[in-house]
């Protein structure tokens, strides 16, 4: 248990001892584009939920479990602007060694034109990120687990390229009865080690985040909560461009203690009538603060979604309203290769 607690802080005292990052600062924003169907219909990183899928290894690699064994997952992200995103992963889980997941994050901004200084057309380019999810799993006793993900990045944006490497450590502590999860998570925290140009090296989004969840005992339901950046509690963002002198006003623009702390906070509920059928809902409190349109905020900020399975395969749907401009879609299917006979 000792050790357990040790590993605990450590990963506290890393994020906490880290540089506090701000919104549109960072390199590799990419990584926090979660692609899972049922994470994104409970209002989006949500790390501490059970019952998972394999990649959910994607947002806490301490939920891999022996029976995941042989499952394969593939996500698919229609988003704004016509950019796509993914994630594929695989499974395979080892007798007292742990569980291991191999998968690929991959986003696609499209086809870009380009053009000289003088606005003449030259030709077109095109932009993607890669990200390669090595991660591992083990189970330390009846109620705690420990997890890792070592990431390779790639980035091409036109003619500039980039290689990083980042790393996710978290700790699941469940109940004994397996109806409470507690989740502690520090990621992508690493290093730039090609910059884009020069020797001109940048930060990642490195962030840490707590979660729990339960599921009430007598009736179909799970409950979801993860309070994000615990390393920097103010998460306001003022842009030089839209800031407003108040010298003749009263009246502050900057948002007060309970605003700043709701800005961390995302809420999931899951209505689970059988095993095979869920309906989802969330709600993300930072996403409806700065991206709703003050005249109408429609239902920017919620998230919906529903699960089922159909013979071998689980299929996933869930709809994000970051705007009034659009909303992301999220596809998943899973399934595990044992649950096949291929002789």
């Amino acid at each position: 248990m000792n050790r357990t607690l040790s590993i605990c802080l450590f990963l506290i005292l890393f994020g906490f001892q880290t540089f506090a990052q701000s919104a549109g600062e960072n390199i590799y924003e990419f990584l926090n584009l979660g692609s899972s169907a049922r994470v994104a219909a409970l209002g989006g990183d949500q790390v501490a939920l059970g019952n998972v899928d394999a990649d959910y290894a994607f947002y806490n690699p301490a939920a891999l479990h022996p029976e995941l064994d042989q499952s394969i997952n593939l996500n698919y992200v229609s988003y704004l602007a016509d950019i796509n995103y993914g994630y594929a992963s695989y499974t395979k889980s080892y007798k007292k060694i742990g569980t291991f997941s191999l998968g690929m994050h991959y986003v696609n901004y499209g086809k870009f034109t380009e053009a000289d200084e003088l606005g003449d057309i030259t030709g077109n380019f095109k932009a993607s990120d890669y990200a390669l999810f090595i991660s591992y799993g083990k189970q330390i006793n009846e109620n705690v687990r420990i997890g890792v993900t070592l990431k390779p990045i790639y980035s091409s944006l036109e003619k500039y390229n980039s290689f990083g490497l980042a790393t996710d450590m978290a700790v699941i502590y469940d109940s004994s009865d397996k109806l409470f999860r507690a989740a502690l998570v520090a990621r992508n925290f690493g290093y730039q080690v090609k910059p884009y140009y020069g020797s001109h090296r940048e930060d990642l989004p490195n962030e840490v985040l707590i979660g729990l969840s339960t599921k009430l005992q007598h009736a179909p339901f799970r409950f979801a909560l993860t309070y994000r950046h615990l390393e920097k509690f103010d998460q306001s963002y003022q842009s030089e461009l839209n800031q407003v002198d108040d010298s003749f006003s009263n009246q502050s623009s900057e948002d007060g203690f309970v605003e700043k702390a709701l800005k961390h906070v995302i809420l999931g509920a899951e209505f689970l009538p059988t095993k095979n059928f869920s309906v989802r809902l969330g709600y993300n409190f930072q996403r409806r603060d700065e991206l709703s349109v003050e005249e109408k905020k429609s239902t920017v900020g919620f998230t919906w979604g529903f699960g089922f399975k159909i013979s071998r395969f689980r299929i996933n749907f869930a709809s994000a309203k970051y705007h009034l401009a659009g909303s992301s879609n999220h596809f998943s299917v899973s399934t595990r290769l044992s649950d096949f006979n291929f002789r």
